[in-house]
C-alpha cells in the first residue's frame, strides 16, 4: 500500500539535560553534539525534525523551554514521557506539529490522550525488538509483534515511528524487510528508525514510500547532510 504523501528524511535531535545526545540502545551516551538551536539550524531545509525529550522519556525532568523554542523555528514532531493527556496537550502547546506516543498507546490511558489531542496530531511509536513491541524505554516485551498492532491504532493515530530496536545506535544497518511488512498493511503515514546507516538504507525506504528518522548516522557523519537533503525535498 501507498499514500498520495511522498515520504520525507527527518532528522533527529535527542535532549538529556539540555544538551543534544545520541544513545546506543536507549541506554549508553555514544555522543553528544552541538547545542540544540546551532543542530537545528544545522537541519535547515528539512521539512520536519524529530525532537524527543530524553529526560521526560526517563521520568527525570524535561526540556520544555527547549522545545518551545525550536519548535518555533521548524516544524517538529515531538515525544518524550507522553504518559498523560496533560503531557499531550502540553507539547501541542509547546508547538508540536505531532504528538509522539509510545508506552501509554499500549495502556487505557491512551484514549483519553487521543480525546484530548485529537488522532491527526498523534504518532504512535512502535519499537520492536526480537521480533515483539517493547515499551519503557525498551525494557518491556509485549506479548504482540507490531505488525499485530497496527491494525489497533487505524483511526486513532496519524501515523507510526517504527524503530528497528535490534539494530538502534549499531550503525549496523536495519531491516529493510520488515519495514516494508509494516508498510503493506496501512496507508497511515510510517517513519523508520533503528540502524539506518547508509544513503541507500535511506533510498530504499524512501521508495517505500516510509519516512527516514536519522540520527547517528549523521551525528557521526557516516551520512552526509548534504546527500541527505538532496533526498529529502
Amino acid at each position: 500500500m501507498s499514500t498520495s504523501r511522498r515520504a520525507i528524511v527527518v532528522p533527529c535531535i535527542d535532549i538529556q539535560d539540555g544538551k543534544v545526545v545520541q544513545l546506543v540502545q536507549g541506554r549508553k551516551k555514544a555522543l553528544e553534539g552541538p547545542d540544540p538551536l546551532e543542530m537545528l539550524e544545522r537541519f535547515e531545509g528539512f521539512p520536519e525534525i524529530q525532537i524527543i525529550d530524553l529526560d521526560a522519556a526517563m521520568g527525570v525532568g524535561d526540556n520544555g523551554a527547549i522545545i518551545e523554542m525550536l519548535t518555533s523555528r521548524a516544524r517538529c514532531r515531538v515525544g518524550g514521557g507522553v504518559r498523560t493527556p496533560q503531557r499531550a496537550r502540553q507539547l501541542v502547546d509547546l508547538g508540536a506539529h505531532r504528538v509522539i506516543v509510545g508506552t501509554a498507546a499500549f495502556a487505557p490511558v491512551f484514549d483519553d490522550i487521543v480525546a484530548e489531542v485529537g488522532n491527526e496530531k498523534i504518532v504512535v511509536a512502535l519499537d520492536s525488538k526480537s521480533g515483539k513491541v517493547v515499551v519503557d524505554g525498551w525494557a518491556t516485551s509485549l506479548e504482540i509483534s507490531a505488525e499485530q498492532a497496527v491494525e489497533n491504532f487505524l483511526g486513532k493515530c496519524n501515523g507510526f515511528l517504527c524503530t528497528y530496536v535490534d539494530k538502534e545506535g549499531m550503525m549496523q544497518g536495519t531491516d529493510l524487510d520488515w519495514f516494508e511488512s509494516l508498510r503493506n498493511l496501512t496507508t497511515l503515514p510510517i517513519t523508520a528508525a533503528g540502524g539506518i546507516t547508509t544513503i541507500e538504507d535511506v533510498t530504499a525506504l524512501l521508495e517505500m514510500n516510509i519516512d527516514t528518522a536519522i540520527g547517528m548516522a549523521v551525528y557521526t557523519g557516516r551520512l552526509s547532510l548534504k546527500d541527505l537533503l538532496a533526498l529529502a525535498v
